[in-house]
């Protein structure tokens, strides 16, 4: 008996390493992004059952897991309030010294709100380069404006 969202997230992991998928096979498979996907196996979003049900196939899961697989979320992954992975680390630094900055240009731009996670997309891309490849990510999210009441 499967009893969170997180043991199943364990099994795709281990299912992964062992038939040696790659998140843009999975990907391909359900016919979306990579970076969607990849959330979407690691246990921050939800999959339909078509979706549910060909990840499944993929990582050979049960149908209790592809169930637990259409089960809305909790969000948010991180085990600590200040990552220790040094790649996530990496993440909190850049808001960490760049967030005020992020937060002033979308206000001087666009006014008083948010950048939506919910209305978002993200690209993550190789760009090579002599002195070494770098990591290009794109983060698009709707702006959604404080409103007046």
């Amino acid at each position: 008996m499967i009893s969170s969202r997180e043991e199943v997230t364990r099994m795709i992991l281990s299912a992964k390493v062992l038939k040696d998928i790659k998140w843009s096979d999975a990907a391909k498979a359900i016919n979306l992004s990579k970076e969607w996907t990849t959330a979407a196996c690691l246990g921050q979003m939800t999959f339909n059952k078509p979706q549910a049900e060909t990840v499944g196939e993929l990582f050979g899961l049960s149908d209790e897991a592809i169930a637990w697989l259409q089960v809305a979320p909790y969000k948010g992954s991180l085990p600590t309030a200040v990552p220790t992975d040094p790649l996530i680390y990496r993440w909190y630094e850049v808001v960490n010294v760049y967030g005020s900055s992020i937060k002033e240009l979308i206000h001087e731009e666009f006014g008083d709100g948010i950048m939506s996670a919910i209305d978002f997309s993200m690209d993550i891309q190789r760009e090579e380069d002599p002195n070494g490849d770098r990591v290009n990510v794109v983060l698009s999210g709707k702006f959604l404006p404080y409103k007046s009441y």
